[in-house]
């Protein structure tokens, strides 16, 4: 069992079940502080290699997932680990996708599809789930 993020790190999401979820932008300079036990990057390529256990969905910036039900299968992934390990969830800037993905991840933890935008633009980023289509890819997640 690996310990979770600090629930007042920057960047990190507090789902109602508990559970902490990091978002961020690839971007930017990766935070101070412990590394993730398992991230989940969300891009048009593949990512760089990292030290840590991760998995790559191509997903191109402002648009949805290539392979849905890869995309499904990953999210729960991260929202099983979430429960006792460091997850992180990240794209290019840390909003779209990521906002995203984090909505759904919400989903899956008892916010309802609806409502799940809402509440990762209050907890997350304000700017989170850029598009119209990833706002629909969140309401008709489950």
């Amino acid at each position: 069992m690996t310990a979770t993020w600090e629930p007042t790190a920057p960047g990190v999401l507090r789902l109602p079940s508990g559970r902490l979820v990091r978002g961020r932008g690839l971007r930017r300079p990766l935070p101070e502080g412990p590394v993730p036990s398992f991230a989940l990057y969300l891009l048009g390529r593949e990512p760089a290699p990292v030290d840590w256990d991760h998995r790559w969905l191509r997903w191109p910036d402002f648009r949805l997932p290539s392979d849905r039900v890869a995309t499904a299968d990953a999210l729960r992934e991260a929202w099983e680990r979430a429960g006792s390990e460091r997850v992180e969830v990240a794209c290019g800037g840390g909003q779209g996708r990521t906002g995203t993905a984090l909505a759904c991840i919400a989903v899956l933890d008892g916010v309802p599809a609806d409502e799940a935008v809402s509440y990762i633009r209050q907890h997350y980023a304000p700017r989170a789930v850029e598009t119209p289509w990833q706002r629909r890819f969140v309401a008709r997640f489950a």
